[in-house]
């Protein structure tokens, strides 16, 4: 299993992704730093734990489970993967001639495997 530390965004990262999220509200109860959150969050997805083991660091597990449920709703996360697609197509981080879809999702023809049409 991951370490806390391990899962946790740069200062770089956290500057390429902060300012996609929503506005914080100037009303109501004070709402939990986004960043801890997402550093939850993503200690969840990578080590696959549930959220009631998420290390304490991040906050309350229901707060980072609703945040990813929300920002799902939003857009938030395609919009993060496709700016990061972009940003590294902009400094040549990708070879598009070798990019691909998924072969798992093309059907194969005449009971070859899908890995051996690509």
């Amino acid at each position: 299993m991951a370490t806390a530390t391990s899962t946790e965004l740069s200062d770089e990262q956290w500057r390429l992704i902060e300012p996609l999220l929503p506005e914080k509200a100037w009303t109501g109860r004070p709402r939990a730093d986004d960043r801890k959150t997402l550093n939850g969050i993503l200690w969840v997805l990578r080590t696959g734990a549930r959220w009631a083991d998420m290390p304490r660091q991040y906050g309350a597990p229901s707060t980072c489970h609703e945040r990813l449920q929300t920002w799902q709703q939003l857009g938030i996360w395609e919009q993060i993967w496709r700016d990061s697609l972009s940003g590294l197509d902009k400094e040549g981080k990708i070879d598009w001639q070798i990019a691909h879809i998924d072969g798992s999702f093309i059907p194969a023809k005449k009971g070859e495997k899908s890995s051996e049409l690509l």
